[in-house]
């Protein structure tokens, strides 16, 4: 996600390195660059034309201060301003009512349906809601199946009727099943087209209409650059909805939707979709995204991410094992289930400051712990608890079981050992500073660099 964007806007701000002062020719110099990363990322022209100038405004404005440089306030200025072509702060979403109502709408392939269901889960386990999600595309087939499967994997509830084909009607049978049976949120999933059509915009004005919703999303496709943002706009003007859902940011995006939609629709990004789980959904944060754009990872959300998978009894339980010095493989395989459900390694590599950079060019696959989980799952429970008694035919044994290689087998055994003896020694406070006090005395140098 906005690789190209990041390494454009790095090569940019370089023309600022070694000069004492920002000056109308060398910041004109960068930000030409800027605007034309801008562009090459697909977004919008007026967008990226406005954004320059008031960055230049703001520059030349500026004084240098001795201790910061001017590639360095360029760098500040330019965040400020993403920041802000991107909305600010973060937006809510409002579910208030009796019930709530969140209204999905967008173009056919934007991901709505599954969005619908990472929208349910999100509520259901972040904001403690009862949901119920509504099916009324009544045209592509299977959509009703997609919903009830989707609903399936979240546990809540899908209404449908398949004997009715006026969605108004269906939505509104909907609601007042969720209202008799006590839920806090329904979530009315509409058709989409695989065009802005005219039948489609008055049936979905019909529908926002008859239900009057508390919320009215808009989701669209990121993949689709200028496009996403032209169909953004043809659906504001006829239904005026409250905010956008961009999906497949984890894809090959070039990132200009998400730069030129609040300026262009004047309406919040609120969600972002980042992959195909059910968890692969994330509050859109306009600083946060401003950072990861200009290469300043993004620690927050990676927190943020661990937390969401930690369970602090689970927690304690783990520390008195290291302590007690009984960590075993069966602990080792639950840590790498939490980091699965984190999501997409790329994507969490990418929170790591400066991690992008050094990861470029690397490909991260998400099938890496694949023959890992192979391997402990092919060992015999007493092996689990006590690696020690691997010996080699029980190594060739594991590697035959695993489709692995021997080789291999020997590298994991070898990774957990460092793993136990690393968290042993972090949960000895003194161990701790002493590792400080080591890594002090080498000048705060990493041993091998």
């Amino acid at each position: 996600m906005f690789e190209n964007l990041s390494d454009k806007f790095e090569r940019a701000f370089k023309v600022l390195k070694g000069q004492g002062s920002i000056t109308e020719i060398n910041v004109a110099e960068t930000l030409k660059e800027v605007r034309r990363a801008l562009l090459e990322a697909d977004v919008n022209f007026k967008t990226a034309k406005d954004f320059t100038n008031t960055v230049k405004e703001k520059a030349l404005g500026q004084n240098v201060l001795t201790a910061v440089s001017p590639g360095q306030l360029l760098t500040k200025i330019t965040h400020d301003e993403l920041t802000e072509l991107m909305g600010g702060e973060e937006e809510q979403i409002n579910f208030q009512g009796n019930p709530g109502v969140v209204l999905m709408s967008g173009l056919q392939g934007s991901g709505k349906t599954t969005f619908t269901g990472k929208l349910g889960n999100f509520l259901q386990k972040k904001k403690g809601k009862k949901v119920l999600l509504v099916a009324c595309d009544v045209y592509r087939p299977a959509a009703i199946d997609q919903l009830h499967v989707v609903g399936e994997q979240i546990g809540a509830e899908v209404f449908s009727n398949r004997e009715l084909k006026d969605p108004v009607q269906i939505a509104q049978q909907g609601i007042s099943h969720a209202r008799s049976n006590g839920y806090n949120v329904v979530i009315v999933d509409t058709a989409g087209r695989l065009a802005v059509d005219e039948q489609m915009m008055e049936e979905i004005e019909r529908v926002k209409k008859a239900i009057n919703p508390s919320e009215t999303l808009f989701v669209v496709d990121a993949m689709t650059g200028q496009d996403a943002v032209n169909t953004a706009k043809a659906f504001n003007e006829r239904i005026d909805f409250d905010g956008v859902v961009l999906t497949k940011l984890d894809g090959d995006t070039r990132g200009g939707a998400a730069l030129s939609i609040r300026s262009v629709v004047e309406k919040p990004i609120k969600f972002i979709g980042t992959g195909e789980k059910m968890e692969a959904i994330d509050v859109f944060y306009p600083k946060r995204m401003a950072d990861r754009i200009l290469g300043m990872g993004d620690v927050v959300s990676l927190v943020e991410r661990a937390q969401e998978q930690f369970d602090e009894e689970e927690a304690k339980k783990l520390h008195k094992k290291i302590k007690k010095n009984q960590f075993d493989l069966n602990d080792f395989f639950e840590q790498i289930q939490q980091i699965k459900k984190m999501g997409n390694m790329k994507d969490l590599l990418g929170m790591v400051p400066g991690m992008r950079k050094a990861m470029k060019g690397v490909e991260v696959d998400d099938e890496a712990f694949t023959p890992i989980e192979a391997m402990i799952n092919s060992m015999t429970q007493k092996e689990k608890e006590n690696p020690d008694i691997i010996n080699h035919s029980r190594r060739q044994r594991i590697a035959k079981g695993s489709g692995t290689s021997v080789q291999e087998v020997n590298k994991l055994l070898k990774q957990f050992k460092d793993t136990k003896k690393m968290m042993r020694m972090m949960s000895d406070k003194r161990n701790m500073m002493n590792m400080m006090k080591q890594f002090k005395n080498m000048g705060g140098q990493i041993p091998g660099q």
